[in-house]
């Protein structure tokens, strides 16, 4: 007999939900977390990262408004206020995570754990044995070892902030540095966003790039490609950051956003045989077993998308095959995601070049247009809509979005490829007049076609 059928390293969304459904169908289950209930997405990603995104809403919002008729006196941004009344509502939803496993009777332990081997983990000062093994300890931020990075912060720290930083300087071109990029201007800052490459935003459909490239540009955020940080140093009046194209920039916080890598440090993988990707990450199979057979992992530590509703499945996908007879995978195809920049992208599906590569022939539709509340604010903004069609079935294989509402429009969207629908379809659909999504069902003539 083993202390547990299953014993979780991690308590972020991935593990509480396999643990929670393992609980459910009859195992014995514990938990093991050493920060925070309901990791990444609730404490540092997309839950405060969502409501700083609404606070910087409201500045263009009250500029908006004036054409609209409303007058409105200028407004005080108060970044406590905001930082505070976050910390409240993160500190309700990490009492809901830990009741979660209460209410399923998931024995918890606020410890950090590791491997002692195949089938035993070390809390504290003491040892428990499990059947099996999950480890969910999620992905950490990395910043590049550059002179003087010492001085830099990652997102995991931005949001408490003791002062607002009057001037931000952004490193790094992922979903990460755009949506903090838009945040912080929103909220009244001086922010400048470096990347490296050519482009931000690698691997989502190239128009997506250009198009919010353009967009995020006029919002006021400086954006410089093809450079880097050379060296960042304290002065007086700020940091410093020596760039690699020999100018400089001061600012008062320089954030890193330049990737994620597992978070296996102390976890004891020496003491077993655990095989990693050339990427660091955890390699599984599609059961989310490791080289070791007793031992299993799934969410960001492993390298996937690094999506919330994934690891969510994931999790519930583990517990139902190794507690519940069940034979059904996670599917990764047609995944949607949003980035929410300013204006949002929205996507689904394949991108142009990914089609391509797959289908051959393909059929593109393209629209470019202004939304309609800004034919009388004034703003100029432009939203882009994209189609990506196999030319020899008809089906829809890629749908992209840059403009407001991008996500809550491609949840819907999402559902209708997963279904398989064809362009004949999304053609023969009525609209919802007037909204920006009926775009998607009106768009009639090819822009190309392979």
């Amino acid at each position: 007999m083993t202390d547990y059928d299953l014993f979780v390293i991690g308590a972020g969304s991935g593990g509480v939900r396999a643990a929670r459904t393992a609980a459910g169908l009859g195992a014995r289950v514990a938990v093991a977390e050493d920060r925070y209930m309901g990791g990444t997405c609730v404490n540092v990603g997309c839950v405060p990262k969502k409501l700083y995104v609404y606070a910087s809403q409201y500045s263009r919002a009250f500029t908006d408004a004036r054409n609209f008729g409303w007058q409105v006196p200028a407004p005080a941004f108060d970044w406590a206020t905001l930082r505070d009344n976050k910390k409240k509502e993160i500190a309700r939803l990490n009492a809901i995570y830990r009741n979660l496993l209460d209410t399923a009777k998931v024995t918890v332990y606020d410890a950090r754990a590791s491997l002692v081997d195949p089938h035993t983990v070390n809390v504290g000062d003491t040892c428990y044995s499990a059947a099996k093994i999950l480890l969910a300890t999620g992905a950490w931020p990395h910043i590049p070892n550059v002179p003087g990075s010492e001085h830099a912060i990652s997102s995991n720290e931005i949001f408490d902030l003791q002062t607002f930083p009057k001037r931000l300087l952004i490193v790094g071109g992922g979903y990460i540095a755009v949506e903090f990029a838009g945040i912080f201007n929103g909220l009244g800052a001086q922010v400048t966003q470096l990347y490296r490459g050519p482009l931000f935003l690698r691997g989502f459909d190239p128009d997506i790039r250009a198009h919010a490239a353009r967009e995020i540009a006029k919002t006021g955020v400086d954006l410089r490609f093809e450079v880097n940080v050379a060296a960042i140093e304290r002065g007086r009046t700020g940091l410093r950051a020596q760039l690699t194209d020999g100018s400089c920039i001061e600012a008062d916080t320089i954030l890193y956003a330049t990737g994620r890598g597992a978070n296996l440090q102390g976890l004891g993988l020496e003491h077993v045989d655990i095989a990693l990707t050339e990427s660091g990450m955890i390699r599984v199979d599609r059961d989310f077993r490791t080289s070791q057979d007793s031992i299993f992992a799934l969410g960001d530590v492993t390298g996937g998308m690094e999506l919330t509703p994934l690891a969510l499945a994931e999790g519930m996908a583990f517990a139902r095959c190794q507690f519940g007879g069940s034979e059904q995978h996670v599917d990764y195809e047609f995944v949607p995601t949003t980035v929410f920049c300013q204006p949002n992208i929205g996507t689904v599906g394949f991108t142009e070049d990914q089609a391509r590569a797959k289908f051959g022939r393909i059929r593109l539709f393209k629209s470019t247009f202004k939304p309609m509340v800004h034919t009388i604010s004034g703003r100029d903004e432009q939203t882009f809509m994209k189609l990506v069609v196999d030319a020899h079935s008809d089906r829809v294989v890629g749908v992209h979005m840059v403009g407001p509402d991008a996500g809550e429009i491609m949840q819907g969207i999402a559902i209708a490829l997963r279904a398989g629908a064809t362009k004949a379809i999304f053609d023969s659909t009525i609209g919802i007049h007037p909204t920006a999504a009926e775009e998607l069902v009106t768009m009639r003539e090819p822009w190309s076609e392979d």
